[in-house]
């Protein structure tokens, strides 16, 4: 029998943001619904931090580990990095699907201006399932 070795590539932080802004920026789904999706929000990965600036449903910048005083945020999805892994594959367990799933059954926090966040929710949630794609950098 023939043994083959797989290896597992971590992203560095920086490489990720760069693939998450280029999957969400040619996604047909954003492209569709994105129009007024013109925001800043943080994902607090526990290890990494970003903060997504998204205009008129394209990304603006990704701010990779900011300090808390560097970039402004209306909303945080905060949680751990077993959380973040979940939803970084390709078919995600339950619970680690959506952030609605994760926030009532896993540690996954929504903070801020939750009506920014409900009034973006579609554009929010397709981006969280690009993760299945881009992978997590945590």
């Amino acid at each position: 029998m023939k043994k083959t070795m797989t290896a597992t590539v971590t992203q560095t932080p920086q490489r990720w943001a760069d693939a998450f802004e280029q999957a969400s920026d040619q996604d047909a789904e954003i492209a569709a619904h994105g129009r007024y999706f013109t925001c800043s929000y943080l994902l607090d990965m526990e290890t990494h931090t970003f903060v997504v600036e998204m205009s008129a449903g394209r990304v603006h910048s990704i701010a990779v580990d900011p300090g808390p005083l560097d970039r402004p945020y209306q909303f945080a999805i905060r949680a751990g990095v077993e959380t973040w892994q979940g939803f970084g594959v390709p078919v995600p367990a339950p619970m680690f699907h959506g952030i609605w799933a994760a926030s009532f059954q896993r540690d996954m926090k929504l903070e801020g201006d939750v009506l920014t966040l409900m009034q973006n929710l579609r554009c929010v949630t397709r981006q969280i399932e690009l993760l299945r794609v881009v992978g997590v950098p945590v």
